[in-house]
């Protein structure tokens, strides 16, 4: 399986095949259509070490405390169909693991945008003090 740059062999997949919930009729309960993919994200040598870090500092519920990427894929009712949906899923998870993410720059407001906000803070504070009960006489 080649993705991007990164080839993983197909060896270092784990494929599980499971029937699948949901509706489906009688085909549900005799065909074992679902696909539980599982890959090693901490022990894959395929995985260069800054992909593998950015991957396993996500805070995603796919991932086990050992590392081990789990995707279930039960969309399709045809086991193949199900098989492609994982595997494209993964890719896409490796994907967004290559992709750098951009350093954010701390900037300040401008000062049109100060006075912006304290000639709006000025004009509510104008509305709340005619709402007063003062000088109703």
């Amino acid at each position: 399986m080649r993705i991007g740059r990164i080839d993983i062999d197909d060896a270092e997949l784990i494929e599980r095949f499971v029937r699948a919930s949901g509706p489906g009729g009688q085909n549900v309960n005799k065909v074992a259509t679902a696909v539980e993919l599982r890959f090693d994200v901490a022990g894959s040598p395929a995985l260069p070490e800054a992909v593998r870090e950015r991957l396993l500092a996500k805070r995603d519920r796919r991932l086990t405390a050992e590392g081990v990427l789990v995707i279930s894929a039960q969309r399709f009712r045809t086991q193949e169909r199900n098989r492609e949906d994982a595997r494209l899923r993964l890719a896409a998870f490796i994907e967004n693991g290559m992709h750098v993410p951009k350093p954010r720059i701390a900037t300040k407001p401008g000062r049109a945008a100060k006075e912006r906000r304290l000639g709006e803070k000025r004009g509510r504070a104008t509305i709340k003090q005619g709402r007063s009960g003062r000088g109703w006489d």
